[in-house]
């Protein structure tokens, strides 16, 4: 179980997200996804509101919250798993700092070319107890309601966000500017070795 990262929070906001890759892992075409998956796991740990993650069964690092499950979008797509993360934050503009600023964002610029396009949401957010720890399951239970009934505060997305008492909510962005900038002094060392690599 991850440990409050935030005094006297009483909430974490967890996030999780999924997708499929354009080839298997281990290929050519996914390189350029391999070799900044360790920054990006890296630079979430360094920045500002991050909690915990999840890591994944049989991999070093973290352990797995429960045994790792992929939504029904996974279906006839011919793998058996797909890219995917769950983590905890200490509220949603920390997360979208991170999430759209430095090493991350450069991943996403790139995305297009190791992931599938995608039918379904990227990302699914909710609010947990502070202290409690979200299973995979979890996560895919709530994309999938997310994909079927649209954003609530079950399951939300940054452009429709609620907050922990499940009234509709409005992103600081100035806050999420000032974290980014608070990020990026930890994170130079990290966007620089991303951006030397190939895609």
């Amino acid at each position: 179980m991850p440990a409050d990262g935030s005094k006297g929070a009483r909430h974490h906001l967890a996030m999780y997200n999924f997708g499929l890759h354009v080839a298997d892992y281990e290929s050519p075409a996914v390189e350029g996804f391999r070799l900044r998956e360790a920054a990006n796991f890296r630079a979430a740990e360094l920045a500002e509101g991050f909690i915990a993650r999840s890591g994944y069964a049989g991999v070093d690092g973290p352990e797995s919250w429960g045994p790792q499950t992929f939504p029904r979008f996974i279906e006839g797509s011919g793998y058996e798993s797909g890219p995917s993360s769950l983590s905890l934050w200490r509220d949603i503009e920390t997360l979208m700092a991170f999430s759209y600023s430095g090493v991350h964002a450069n991943a996403l610029k790139h995305a297009r070319n190791w992931n599938r396009k995608q039918a379904w949401p990227a990302l699914v957010l909710w609010w947990v107890e502070a202290g409690s720890c979200p299973q995979w399951a979890d996560g895919v239970t709530r994309l999938e309601h997310l994909h079927d009934n649209g954003a609530s505060a079950h399951a939300f997305t940054f452009k429709e966000s609620y907050d922990p008492a499940g009234t509709p909510s409005t992103i600081d962005r100035a806050r999420v500017r000032r974290v980014v900038e608070a990020n990026a002094a930890g994170q130079a060392h990290l966007l620089a070795h991303v951006r030397s690599l190939s895609v």
